[in-house]
């Protein structure tokens, strides 16, 4: 694994640990692994992972490579975050789906749209200053 990979899950699994090992930073200042947004931290570890490994291979050079990495990486953090609120909230899956994530769409689609938008451009400047320096 290249540091592509291993940053992001490092960063997020270290954020996880610590917050289970008490630091309030959770939703709503909460810690431990009984909060019921802790799904959505476990997804976090996942969403590097994969946003990573796809960023290694040029998922965040083209906008849409950028957006398909950047909804891969919610869609992540979704499959771990509503069946763990599910269980931690006594919900059925439609209410969770309806609690974590319907309130969150929009948010997360301008994120992908910033994320389209802006990374490509990044990469496009890094490379044109790397052509300078030749």
């Amino acid at each position: 694994m290249t540091n592509w990979t291993v940053l992001p899950i490092a960063s997020m699994a270290l954020y996880l640990a610590v917050g289970v090992l008490g630091v309030p930073w959770f939703a709503g200042g909460t810690s431990g692994a009984g909060v019921v947004s802790f799904g959505y931290v476990i997804g976090f570890v996942l969403a590097g992972a994969v946003v990573g490994a796809l960023a290694r291979r040029g998922g965040d050079r083209t906008p849409l490579r950028t957006a398909g990495t950047m909804v891969a990486g919610n869609l992540c953090i979704y499959a771990f975050g509503v069946p763990y609120l599910a269980v931690a909230a006594h919900l059925s899956l439609t209410r969770a789906l309806d609690a974590g994530v319907v309130p969150f769409l929009a948010g997360d689609a301008l994120k992908v749209l910033l994320a389209t938008a802006l990374l490509p451009a990044a990469w496009a400047v890094v490379r044109r200053v790397q052509d300078n320096e030749r």
